[in-house]
């Protein structure tokens, strides 16, 4: 199936063909011909299966094919909302790219940056704002943007935007866009609270979920490795050195502590770089650039600074804290065994972790297999883990199990036909 049967204009379809897009993924199967009738749309999609293309593409067609303006108007007609300023310059990014034959203009609206060039690419002109709900308040409340002309609504990673307390700057944000737009929600889990959401911003929603109710790729192995007491570092250092040419994304519950793992690789000798809230937006694209462009082979990173990483083959992330929201495990370990790739999830864990490990658990269809490092063993750890599988035992720090990863893994660069 091509994007055109999908009912994309062939002009659009053309320009994906050139970016090397030659067939859609499932969920933009499902998504673009709804998205083109007009209908509301809520969708469950896990990261990197194209979800984005799924609400742009559409979008696009329907704002600069399908009813295009004789000029750039100074009243956006489309809204993208996304919890991070990451994720707002990804999508920015995608939006630009997909619609760059048609001169599509797209401004990003997010903190950590002076405001005025913002006002000023408003002043200009743009179809399409991408923003973060607490910046784009403050453009609102200084009359620097005007959302009446908004005629498609997106709620990009609307669970993490809710995990986030962001409802009463959404609620504030939907009063300033017109009654009879178009309302796209989008989320990787879709939890009661997502629902609650959906109901009051959106119109009898088509949903599409291709999930299959497995939230995570069943290219993605899980593992846990018992944490003794003191000696987490040390016991990442292991695992990290375990495949020292792979890259890999490490989660820390809190700022101070993704520093401290940092320095602490750093004078391991392991190229490491840090990203979270605290970080200045100059230093944070400066970790993310090197770490993408190879320099860095470990990001340390926290939940919210990690929403909006696209970084292709990432191989394995790295749970050093586990997560106090179980929803957010599957957020992390979306960030490997993306496009039918494998990957391996891998989680330090002390007793203490008891609770939370067990309601990671209850999201994921297979117990977590415990392996144990030697060297590293914990009494009692195996406590931790709920109905594990018999624990097997890493001899050293050279050999990784790939056969359980689904093979070998792939080298060199994306092909042709990668997802958008």
């Amino acid at each position: 199936m091509s994007f055109t049967t999908l009912g994309l204009s062939p002009a659009l379809s053309q320009s994906l063909a050139r970016l090397g897009y030659a067939h859609p993924t499932p969920v933009q199967m499902q998504a673009i011909p709804i998205v083109l009738s007009g209908r509301d749309l809520l969708a469950r999609a896990q990261t990197g299966t194209g979800k984005t293309a799924a609400f742009a593409l559409p979008i696009i067609d329907r704002l600069l094919v399908a009813h295009p303006r004789a000029a750039v108007a100074r009243r956006p007609r489309g809204l993208v909302l996304v919890p991070t300023r990451e994720l707002a310059q990804q999508v920015q990014q995608a939006l630009t790219r997909y619609g760059a034959p048609l001169r599509l203009r797209v401004t990003a609206i997010f903190g950590g940056v002076a405001p005025g060039p913002q006002i000023q690419a408003l002043q200009r002109g743009t179809e399409i704002v991408v923003a973060t709900p607490g910046r784009l308040i403050d453009h609102l409340q200084q009359r620097a943007v005007d959302l009446s002309g908004v005629e498609v609504l997106v709620l990009d990673e609307a669970d993490r935007m809710l995990d986030m307390g962001f409802l009463p700057p959404l609620r504030r944000i939907l009063s300033a866009v017109p009654r009879d737009r178009q309302t796209l929600l989008l989320s990787a889990t879709l939890t009661g609270e997502v629902l609650g959401l959906a109901r009051s911003f959106t119109r009898e929603p088509v949903r599409v979920d291709v999930s299959e109710a497995q939230p995570v790729a069943a290219t993605v192995t899980h593992h846990i490795h018992p944490a003794p007491e003191g000696r987490k570092g040390e016991l990442l250092t292991r695992v990290l050195m375990q495949a020292p040419s792979d890259q890999a994304l490490v989660f820390c519950k809190t700022k101070r502590g993704s520093n401290r793992v940092g320095e602490h690789l750093t004078r391991s000798g392991v190229k490491t770089a840090v990203i979270h809230g605290n970080k200045s937006q100059s230093a944070r694209r400066r970790a993310l650039d090197d770490f993408k462009a190879g320099r860095a082979m470990v990001l340390v990173a926290t939940d919210i600074a990690a929403r909006g990483l696209d970084v292709a083959q990432l191989p394995l992330v790295v749970n050093y804290d586990l997560p106090l929201v179980p929803e957010d495990y599957i957020h992390r370990v979306g960030r490997t065994g993306r496009a039918g790739l494998p990957g391996r999830a891998v989680s330090l864990v002390s007793p203490a972790d008891r609770t939370l490990l067990a309601d990671i658990q209850r999201l994921l269809p297979t117990p977590i297999e415990q392996v144990a490092v030697e060297g590293f063993d914990v009494t009692g750890a195996s406590s931790a883990a709920p109905a594990p599988s018999a624990p097997r035992r890493v001899h050293d720090g050279r050999h990784w199990p790939r056969a359980r990863a689904g093979g070998p893994r792939p080298q060199g660069r994306r092909p042709r036909h990668a997802r958008p």
